[in-house]
């Protein structure tokens, strides 16, 4: 099983050379006061570290072992608890938190890359801190004084988690029809009583104390969605500061799942437990979609991490397995066969995987470049974009990531050939590992109905525009650049123009047809999709300018290699989009046509 190898360079290029992290931070005050790249640098280097020494050896002994279910007790795998304790001990719970409640207040552009790294080493181990930062966002946004005081510097600590109840036995998307109960108490408090299902982390024995976000409805709430609100409910009392009673939370049973096997999946019972109010009455969706919208975010990253692991895998596997012979300069003589990566079949999967890898990557770091104004920066006009792009960028990267990571696994995996269905080699678990991501958070096909529903129709595509714009002004500046002449980047530029011009001809379709429930059911993946390839397409556009002008520094392999896989995605995946973009305007009619009982 490969040994996982933190992709540091290639962070680092981005950071330094395609984003340019130095000025974007000196130019945002709150920023320049807290973070420098060598600081980031620092952090990702130690971030490596903790992921590759310790967090990934447990990777397939979790596997094997999975998390325990005895009597109402969850208990994780061996080793998990001496890896939480030292995540918890290095500040890593806190890495983005408030500085106010104890948190390291890091900007989201190293968030990500950190999420990436773990999810790569062991996307069990991650999911555990990954639902209490998103928990802790929540709390920190629409939680009382008292509230955030008594539970975040715990949370940033680690010595508490969370984890987030929404989904229940009758109810998964359509939350309006929830029944967890809520009783006002008189004393502030509410009495809450109801089951949820499918809940990471909902119990384990990681933490001391695990703080539920709990959405519930009271007596005399409105019908559907209007009517829920969010509470929080520890699974122990806390008084003064201190541990009390129980507070009759309990885990029922964990899931026997495909995958994932070391992260509990839990249903969750709650028996007029205590809980206390987040945000206002009747708003609790509004508040959960604070936690919701950072955990799509995070959970888009774990299939960055599963295809980037998988990738590592791959590689070494193809320069090592000697089998048949080449074709042409590569094929060695020496050997009594070939390397398979000699193979055009091998290399086309190998490369597919990098380049859907490095524009993954690429385009997390843009989201939470956006996510990093919209917090930190005091500039009005710059928040306002960067909070409409979020929103509209968001469904995307989490579909779109996760769609890719499951492709990138099973290429992956494709490549050892027999060798890949083998547990000991380690690519059949990412593939089950990966699977999950696609249906967390929203199915991939909710996150295409918010995209081209919420996100682009009911806005008559304004956000989409700020995109489209954006894209523009970058084509048009390197019109005007010393590298307009460069051929090869001339070619990126011009099918970059040509793939936003398809876009914007497919949204214009989009709209038109948008009074159609229907079309927009229908056409929504595949007009993700081709979101998702064009804005992979800027990516690759802004790392090869910055790479071909490090290359004409520097001469460092490292750049040419960056060109030379931009150009298999131009010539080899970018076209994808067409197909895309041929299916939504073929519409929906060849869809609706079957009846129903016919299926």
């Amino acid at each position: 099983m490969t040994e996982y190898n933190p992709p540091l360079s290639d962070m680092s290029f981005l950071l330094n050379k395609v984003f340019n992290v130095s000025a974007l931070w000196q130019g945002i005050p709150a920023l320049s006061e807290t973070v420098d790249i060598e600081t980031a640098e620092a952090i990702l280097e130690e971030a490596g570290k903790l992921a590759s020494g310790m967090i990934a050896p447990l990777n397939r002994s979790g596997d094997e072992e999975g998390a325990q279910w005895n009597d109402g007790v969850v208990t994780t795998p061996a080793g998990f608890k001496e890896a939480y304790n030292t995540f918890a001990e290095g500040g890593w719970s806190g890495l983005c938190g408030d500085p106010a409640y104890g948190g390291m207040g890091m900007p989201k552009m190293l968030g990500v890359l950190f999420d990436e790294m773990m999810y790569a080493a062991n996307s069990s181990f991650a999911l555990y801190p990954a639902l209490s930062s998103g928990a802790c966002l929540a709390l920190n946004a629409h939680g009382s004084d008292e509230l955030k005081e008594k539970y975040l510097p715990a949370l940033y600590e680690g010595r508490w988690a969370a984890s987030m109840c929404l989904t229940e036995p009758h109810s998964g998307t359509d939350l309006g029809l929830i029944r967890t109960k809520a009783i006002p108490q008189g004393d502030g408090s509410y009495q809450i009583t109801g089951t949820k299902i499918f809940i990471t982390g909902g119990d384990q024995d990681l933490n001391e104390n695990i703080i539920h976000l709990v959405l519930a409805k009271l007596p005399d709430a409105a019908p559907g969605a209007r009517g829920i609100s969010l509470f929080l409910v520890p699974k122990i009392i806390v008084e003064h500061g201190q541990l009390t009673d129980t507070n009759h939370v309990t885990c029922g049973s964990i899931e026997h799942k495909m995958g994932i096997k070391a992260s509990a999946t839990c249903v969750m019972n709650f028996d007029q437990s205590k809980g206390y109010l987040v945000g206002e009455v009747g708003k609790g969706l509004a508040c959960m979609f604070t936690m919701m919208n950072y955990e799509r975010l995070s959970i888009g990253i774990q299939g960055i991490g599963c295809g980037e692991m998988a990738y590592q895998g791959a590689s070494e596997y193809a320069k090592d397995r000697l089998q048949s012979r080449g074709v042409g300069a590569l094929k060695d003589l020496s050997k009594p066969a070939d390397p398979i990566i000699v193979h055009g079949d091998v290399r086309r999967m190998l490369l597919t995987v990098r380049a859907n890898n490095e524009a993954s990557r690429a385009f997390a770091l843009y989201i939470a470049k956006q996510l990093d104004i919209t917090k930190f920066s005091d500039d009005k006009d710059a928040v306002t974009k960067a909070s409409s792009l979020v929103a509209l960028l968001t469904p995307v990267a989490k579909a779109f990531f996760t769609d890719l990571g499951l492709e990138s696994t099973v290429l992956a995996q494709q490549v050892f050939g027999g060798h890949g269905y083998i547990r000991e080699w380690g690519m059949e678990q990412l593939v089950r590992d990966v699977r999950i991501a696609q249906i967390y958070e929203g199915t991939n096909g909710i996150q295409a109905l918010d995209l081209i529903g919420r996100k682009v129709a009911l806005n008559q595509g304004k956000d989409f525009g700020l995109f489209v714009t954006e894209v523009r002004e970058f084509t048009s500046e390197f019109a005007l650049s010393a590298q307009k002449d460069n051929g090869r980047l001339a070619n990126m530029i011009s099918q970059l123009n040509e793939s936003i011009d398809q876009l914007e001809q497919l949204t214009q379709v989009v709209l038109s047809r948008a009074s159609d429930g229907n079309e927009l059911n229908g056409n929504a993946v595949d007009y993700l999709n081709a979101f998702g390839y064009t804005a992979f397409a800027y990516m690759w556009c802004m790392m090869s300018l910055a790479a071909e002008k490090e290359q004409q520094a520097n001469d460092n392999p490292y750049f040419e290699n960056k060109l030379v896989v931009a150009e298999f995605f131009f010539a080899r995946i970018l076209p994808r989009s067409n197909s895309h973009a041929a299916a939504v305007k073929a519409g929906v009619s060849s869809i609706m046509a079957l009846p129903n009982e016919m299926f």
